[in-house]
């Protein structure tokens, strides 16, 4: 397994003086990108499988989202020109002389999550989705297509995944989603899904600045526009308040000038609408979070296939691992998992694994987490049943 287990006497991430964490929401331009990609990905492999009993070659890993135009105001607003999504990548187009409607699995895919997704944005009106995806190199599509057990990589490289998580990063993570949880839309339905979280925490203290769009339809003037500010804020501090016992200053929508008439006022809850652009890969890392302070890789995980694209299910397995580590020995403070392939070779045979802990050399525990990461590994070639299944966020 080419497995090594270091230990290390460093200052574990939640003990630094300083410490940034990072997440953008899932109405966030970039996340839009990620999604699209990702349920691309899931809806070519389920077609493949409906229609030919195997998946086939694709990554579709790379998308741009290009803003709209719209103008808000109180109690209303117009989108101009819709946001476009263009979803670029690679994908067996044709099988046995029968052509794969990419473009109509693209556009159902992307439209009907975004319905699902976004309650404010009217998705047949004001999403334009498009493609150029195109059949993939003879050289990968061969790797990919050889008939071994095992899938051989389609690309040289890594995976990445760390734990446990620190409380700055516990509180980052959990606001954004329960701003975003389904019960906090009903209820305030001014609350947009464009919602960026970013904490910086100096020593013992956390300052939590929120970006949150409101959507203009639901607030009739200034004064609704701050209360509804101001549930944000309540709805944030509660939850932090879950996740850690530091002292926690929320400042939402930083940028708002009252005094000159200036409010992060959106008509569909997403900044797409007015020209903020995405890109798949420029958001949350694998485990859903940007975290500068520690491990991460910059590969783009969602769009690519789930089969044998390292880039994707190395951090996927490594997540597994330190999973399974942290929860077996609590007394670990810190865990780091890097694993690495090499193009055509079977992805279960990785050039590398290291497993990084913060503890003392301990020859039982460097034998267990050996035992663990063989485990995991022996179980890739199955682990593309619970991406299609969507058991693991990518962002």
């Amino acid at each position: 397994m080419n497995v090594e287990v270091s230990f290390e006497n460093g200052t574990p991430t939640a003990r630094i003086p300083v410490e940034f964490v990072e997440r953008k929401g899932k109405g966030h331009p970039d996340s839009l990108s990620d999604k699209s990609a990702e349920e691309l990905s899931i809806g070519l492999c389920e077609y493949y499988m409906e229609n030919f009993g195997r998946i086939y070659h694709h990554n579709v890993d790379k998308c741009v989202l290009v803003g709209g135009q719209a103008e808000a105001w109180f109690g209303g607003g117009k989108v101009k020109a819709p946001i476009d999504i263009i979803l670029v990548g690679r994908a067996a187009s044709e099988i046995a002389g029968r052509k794969i409607p990419i473009d109509k699995i693209a556009e159902e895919t992307t439209k009907g999550w975004l319905k699902k997704s976004m309650h404010a944005l009217d998705v047949e009106k004001d999403v334009h989705v498009s493609t150029r995806i195109r059949p993939g190199s003879v050289d990968l599509v061969k790797n990919f297509d050889l008939e071994d057990e095992i899938p051989l990589a389609n690309d040289t490289s890594f995976g990445v995944w760390y734990g446990p998580t620190t409380e700055t990063e516990d509180v980052v993570l959990n606001v954004e989603k329960e701003l975003n949880s389904a019960d906090v839309k009903k209820k305030h339905p001014a609350i947009g899904e464009d919602i960026k979280v970013m904490a910086v925490r100096r020593g013992t203290k956390v300052n939590l600045t929120i970006a949150c769009a409101i959507v203009s339809e639901f607030v009739k003037d200034e004064r609704a526009y701050r209360e509804t500010k101001e549930i944000v804020n309540d709805i944030a501090e509660k939850v932090a308040n879950k996740y850690t016992k530091l002292p926690v200053s929320i400042h939402v929508n930083s940028a708002d000038n009252f005094a000159k008439k200036l409010y992060y006022l959106t008509v569909t809850g997403t900044s797409a609408e007015n020209g903020d652009d995405g890109q798949v890969g420029r958001g949350n890392r694998a485990n859903g979070m940007i975290t500068p302070f520690r491990p991460m890789t910059l590969e783009a995980s969602a769009g690519k296939n789930p089969i044998n694209h390292t880039g994707k299910i190395y951090n996927i397995v490594a997540n597994k691992i330190v999973s399974r580590i942290v929860k077996e020995n609590p007394e670990i403070v810190q865990v780091a998992c890097y694993i690495v392939s090499e193009i055509g070779k079977p992805i279960n045979q990785p050039q590398a694994i290291n497993v990084q802990l913060y503890s003392k050399k301990i020859p039982k525990l460097e034998k267990e987490i050996e035992s663990i990461v063989e485990e995991n590994i022996n179980k890739l070639p199955i682990l593309w049943k619970e991406i299609i299944r969507r058991e693991h966020s990518l962002f």
